[in-house]
């Protein structure tokens, strides 16, 4: 009898313990992020998910291309690891996947950041970072 309750004793403690490992490896959040009163419904917008080793000089870690309902868009990142990141965003008007610049170099499409702290020149990492936890997170963003 005492051998029999042992080996319940242990299945149990393995099951619970294996259980808790599993839990521990889904380790990933969501970042859900509204955009508002976008200047038109032309074209797309496209949100670029950066760790600061991509920020401003690569394609980025994920890339969301939004239709535009109502002057709005309403999207998530998906299974994002904890981690430190920044979002950059485009109207894309006309549908060339990339921002459009005037001759003198300034923009033509509307743009924005996480953080929403635009200034003059190209956003910044230190301005638009935030921390990715083990919680979901909600973020308005503002172009």
């Amino acid at each position: 009898m005492k051998t029999l309750s042992l080996i319940f004793a242990l299945l149990f403690s393995i099951t619970f313990t294996t259980a808790q490992t599993s839990e521990g490896k889904n380790n990933t959040s969501s970042i859900h992020v509204k955009i508002n009163k976008l200047p038109s419904s032309n074209g797309h917008v496209i949100l670029t998910l950066h760790s600061e080793e991509t920020f401003m000089k690569s394609a980025g870690i994920r890339t969301i291309k939004a239709e535009i309902t109502d002057g709005k868009i309403d999207v998530n990142f998906e299974d994002i690891t904890p981690g430190t990141y920044a979002i950059l965003v485009i109207h894309d008007t006309n549908d060339n996947n990339k921002m459009d610049f005037q001759p003198n170099g300034m923009p033509k499409e509307a743009y924005g950041a996480s953080n929403n702290n635009m200034s003059f020149g190209p956003p910044q990492f230190s301005n638009a970072k935030f921390e990715v936890n083990d919680e979901d997170l909600e973020m308005k963003i503002i172009l």
